[in-house]
């Protein structure tokens, strides 16, 4: 009996190079569309507006160059000041509330308790509503002759007051947002391990600071995703100071907000050089934000 010798064929040198080639060209296939889109509706606006922004730029176009002065009268305009003012208080007070509420929530749902997935539904509820429905609710409840007047037996108009319309604002997203994040912090809670819950019972620490000192450090990925995500959104609010005031801002600019000066700038004065400088002063400070978390919260949730 022979036995024959099988050669095995020496593999093609640029076989290997070749499949890895396709393998890259594919990736960038998938990635490609998803860039284009990002590059048409987010770069090249954000590129347009600032091109804008050092020209006297009307509806039928430019007129002439001005170079800074639209940031110049951004700089002098009282109302932009006001707006700004109204912007940054807003945001300082809603996140902090937005995010204790979400940890609230999630820690209560997070427990063994009857009807878990029924409150988890409910609590998440309002961030499924449209914005713009909840706020016309919101206006009946709060008028002078509304429901919440009717229970706390006073008049006052919560929205058509100087002093409260701003934090009725405030309140009314702090509700609607806290679900959202209610979510996140119960997928950060489900990825903690029991391990440190069980040590930590086994040493008879107690429920408050076990929190303390496990839960809410463990819990730095996301407070700093949390932070930036809704800090951004806090700084352009927009549909609720409209619906409230009529678009105007009011009452005496109390719901004033940036992105509604850039409304008015742009759709009712016509104005788009200042819209779209207020508009890059907006993203500066959204930049800036975003970089103070990444070296602060980020940097301790990186460590």
């Amino acid at each position: 009996m022979t036995t024959a010798t099988e050669t095995i064929p020496a593999p093609k040198r640029g076989s290997f190079f070749g499949a890895r080639v396709r393998e890259a060209g594919w990736g960038y296939a998938f990635v490609l569309l998803p860039m284009a889109v990002f590059g048409v509706f987010f770069i090249y606006p954000l590129v347009y507006a600032i091109y804008i922004s050092f020209f006297e730029w009307g509806i039928l176009g430019k007129v002439k160059g001005v170079g800074t002065q639209n940031y110049h009268t951004l700089y002098d305009d009282q109302i932009f000041r006001r707006a700004v003012k109204n912007t940054i208080e807003y945001t300082v007070v809603v996140v902090p509330l937005e995010m204790a509420l979400g940890l609230l929530m999630a820690l209560v749902i997070n427990a063994r308790i009857r009807g878990r997935a029924f409150f988890r539904s409910a609590l998440y509820f309002p961030s499924l509503v449209s914005s713009a429905a909840i706020t016309a609710i919101a206006i009946y409840i709060l008028n002078a002759d509304g429901l919440l007047n009717k229970i706390v037996g006073g008049h006052r108009s919560w929205f058509g007051d100087p002093s409260t319309a701003l934090w009725s604002i405030v309140g009314l997203n702090a509700w609607t947002t806290a679900g959202t994040v209610m979510l996140f912090y119960l997928a950060a809670l489900q990825s903690i391990p029991t391990d440190v819950y069980e040590a930590s019972a086994l040493d008879g620490t107690g429920t408050w600071r076990t929190f303390w000192r496990i839960t809410f450090p463990l819990l730095k990925p996301a407070h700093f995703f949390v932070l930036v995500v809704f800090g951004i959104g806090a700084l352009k609010v927009f549909d609720q100071a409209f619906i409230v005031s009529g678009g105007t801002g009011g009452p005496v600019y109390s719901t004033y907000t940036a992105v509604l000066y850039i409304y008015n700038e742009a759709f009712k004065s016509s104005n788009f050089g200042v819209a779209a400088s207020a508009g890059v002063v907006l993203f500066v400070a959204i930049l800036l934000l975003t970089v103070i978390q990444r070296a602060t919260v980020g940097r301790a949730e990186i460590g």
